[in-house]
């Protein structure tokens, strides 16, 4: 999927594009939220991530989540979907996300222990305590979650 991307970035630059991604909201026993400490802002967001060529939201979803965070987990209920936004990467890409953020329920694995190339370190935040999101985007998905499950 990466390399997709990287595809269209050689042959695009940085000029703005439309992109679809999809993220998640996973809860634990204590009613907290599962978020990811990304590698390229420091900042937090839901795991997620954008679609491969041919791939569904719901499909990419589950993907993402076992690359940014080991673990699987099902689609259960779309929460938003996010087509406004834009955003601008550190490396200078532009995009406008269009994306999908479910509800989702753990099946298997275990949190990542180790850094990725996308995730410092997964960790759960209570609804009345966001941290720093890297983009308005995913402070916006926040925001649903404590409208809805606080």
């Amino acid at each position: 999927m990466a390399n997709y991307i990287e595809e269209l970035r050689a042959l695009v630059g940085h000029r703005p594009l439309i992109l679809n991604s999809a993220s998640g909201a996973l809860f634990n026993q204590h009613q907290q939220v599962l978020l990811q400490e990304r590698t390229d802002t420091g900042n937090w967001g839901f795991p997620g991530g954008y679609l491969a060529f041919g791939e569904s939201f719901k499909d990419a979803l589950v993907r993402e989540f076992q690359e940014d965070a080991g673990l699987v987990v099902q689609p259960l209920q779309l929460l938003q979907l996010s087509d406004q936004l834009q955003y601008t990467y550190p490396n200078g890409d532009q995009v406008q996300p269009i994306n999908c953020f479910y509800l989702v329920k753990y099946v298997s694995g275990n949190l990542l222990q180790q850094v990725t190339n996308e995730t410092t370190r997964l960790a759960y935040f209570d609804l009345n305590q966001p941290p720093t999101f890297f983009n308005e985007q995913h402070a916006a998905m926040f925001s649903v979650l404590q409208q809805h499950y606080s």
